[in-house]
């Protein structure tokens, strides 16, 4: 008797829109709001639209070709971890060439992009490259895999902010060190997720990194975030919006903390905190705009 898969194929198409997670926009946005929280800073609220456009296609094509690369390379790992098993590459829905083609059409229409920037910020784009695609490996190699990661978020604000001055400032490297951290900090709500099937398998995580701390490291990574965005607020004189803002943002890390401390947290929590960081970064994204404008 056939199974509902053999009977009922998924369609190309659709394998290729799970394997760029256009069906899950949260991971895709948690990328676009770091970039976009440095350009209406540097542009003072007011960046140019083109440029607003190729930053934000800049990041949805750059996230899509991390996601292909990372299944790429994890294609035999994902079907021993439950969260991933039915990811198409790993359930054998595409082949490893249509990934490839994929990632190579994605890798490609950000380089286009690039293009339109000044020559300054094209190569911190090329300097972005190595970080992205070695990063799937380094949960092989290094005992803090989402560090890695934390280190490409943190190029969308190198990225978008040199777009607009052509230069790297004090203040960039404030927003820079707050979102690493910020980053750091749901990436390892993420992976705890996982540390059962990782500590099965033998690959590395920051979740297992810290153990039974990892909720004090979540919350020290989210506190030493907000404490470098206000450095930033006082540094370029941010008016009420923003500080509302991250006060939201504040409580919000404050409850998260909260929660994962609780004993026995089911695993949909884990979710449920990574994507109500992807609210926290618009409300500071907000804060930022009404700052700068009014």
């Amino acid at each position: 008797m056939l199974t509902q898969q053999q009977s009922h194929p998924t369609p190309t198409w659709l394998a290729i829109v799970r394997l760029l997670r256009w069906d899950k926009p949260a991971g895709r946005l948690i990328l676009m709001i770091p970039a976009l929280w440095a350009l209406f800073l540097a542009a003072a609220g007011m960046p140019p639209l083109p440029l607003v456009g190729a930053i934000v296609f800049g990041t949805l094509a750059t996230s899509a070709a991390g996601c292909v690369i990372n299944d790429l390379w994890d294609r035999d790992i994902d079907p021993q971890v439950e969260r991933t098993r039915d990811r198409p590459l790993a359930a054998r829905v595409l082949s490893v060439q249509i990934g490839l083609i994929v990632a190579l059409v994605a890798m490609s229409c950000a380089g286009i992009l690039a293009l339109y920037l000044n020559r300054f910020t094209f190569w911190l784009c090329v300097a972005a490259v190595p970080v992205i695609v070695f990063y799937p490996s380094a949960k092989r190699v290094f005992p803090i895999p989402q560090l890695v990661l934390s280190i490409a978020w943190g190029f969308a604000v190198l990225i978008s902010w040199s777009a607009v001055t052509g230069t790297l400032e004090p203040s960039t490297w404030l927003l820079w060190g707050a979102t690493v951290l910020w980053t750091l900090g749901f990436d390892t709500v993420y992976a705890m997720s996982d540390r059962e099937d990782d500590r099965k398998i033998g690959v590395n995580s920051s979740a297992l990194f810290f153990g039974n701390y990892a909720p004090e490291a979540v919350g020290l990574f989210f506190i030493s975030a907000a404490a470098l965005l206000a450095r930033l607020g006082f540094v370029m004189q941010l008016h009420l919006g923003f500080w509302v803002a991250l006060a939201i943002a504040i409580i919000g890390w404050t409850w998260h903390y909260t929660r994962l401390r609780q004993p026995d947290i089911p695993k949909p929590v884990y979710g449920e905190v990574f994507r109500q960081n992807v609210w926290i970064g618009f409300v500071l994204l907000g804060g930022i705009i009404s700052s700068s404008l009014f």
